[in-house]
C-alpha cells in the first residue's frame, strides 16, 4: 500500500529588495498557503540556547553578545564586514543550520504546496530545496523608489544591497514563473490569486 498523503511541493519565492516579495507572500498566506521565510530561519538558528549562538560566542568572544544573552547583530556584522575569512567561517556554520531549520518548518505544511520566501534563493543555493521558482520582478528604478519610501535609507545603501543580490537577469534566468509587480497592490493580489489557482493544479510533490 502506498501512502496516499503526498507531501506538498515547494515553491521558491524571491525578488530583489523593494520588489514586493513580502506583500506577495502575505497574500499567499491569506489564501491558506504555508509560508516559511528564510530570513526568519536565519534569526531562529542564533537564538539563545541554540548551539550556533554558543559556537559564535566561543569563536568571536563575548563581545558579540548583548547583556541579555541575545546576539548583538551590529557587533557581529562589524567583525565579519572587516574580515572576509570570518564571514566565510560564519556562513559555513550557519548555512547548513538555516537549511535544516527551513526543511523542518516546510515539513509542517498542511497546504497543497508550501512556499520558501528568500531574498537570496538563487545565491544561497536554497533553490535546490524547491520544485519551482517564482520571481517577483520590478524595474530597478521602481525598486529604488519603493525602498527609499519604505526604509529611509540612502540611494547609495540601496545600490550596495542591489549589488549584493543576484542581478535581475540572473533571477529571471532561474524563474519558472514571473510576476511583474509594477502596478498597485490590487494588481499584485490578482496575480497571486491567478498563480495560486494554477499551482493548485500542479502535483509535482516530493515523494
Amino acid at each position: 500500500m502506498t501512502n496516499p498523503v503526498t507531501k506538498p511541493w515547494i515553491l521558491g519565492l524571491t525578488g530583489g529588495i523593494g520588489s514586493g516579495k513580502s506583500a506577495a507572500a502575505q497574500h499567499f498566506i491569506d489564501l491558506g498557503i504555508h509560508v516559511v521565510d528564510a530570513d526568519h530561519a536565519a534569526r531562529w538558528v542564533v537564538e539563545p540556547g541554540r548551539p550556533a549562538l554558543a559556537r559564535i560566542a566561543e569563536h568571536f568572544g563575548a563581545g558579540v553578545l548583548q547583556a541579555d544573552g541575545q546576539l548583538d547583530r551590529a557587533a557581529l556584522r562589524k567583525l565579519i564586514f572587516e574580515v572576509p575569512e570570518q564571514r566565510r567561517w560564519l556562513e559555513a556554520l550557519l548555512h547548513p543550520l538555516i537549511a535544516e531549520e527551513i526543511v523542518v518548518h516546510l515539513a509542517r505544511a498542511q497546504s497543497p504546496y508550501a512556499i520558501l520566501v528568500s531574498p537570496l534563493l538563487i545565491e544561497s543555493g536554497q533553490a535546490a530545496m524547491t520544485q519551482r521558482v517564482l520571481v517577483i520582478d520590478v524595474p530597478q528604478q521602481l525598486q529604488i523608489e519603493r525602498t527609499l519610501q519604505r526604509d529611509q535609507i540612502s540611494e547609495q545603501q540601496i545600490q550596495a544591497i542591489l549589488k549584493a543580490q543576484a542581478s535581475r537577469e540572473e533571477r529571471l534566468r532561474h524563474a519558472d514563473d514571473v510576476l511583474a509587480n509594477d502596478r498597485d497592490l490590487a494588481w499584485l493580489h490578482s496575480e497571486v490569486e491567478r498563480l495560486h489557482h494554477f499551482y493548485l493544479t500542479l502535483r509535482g510533490g516530493q515523494s
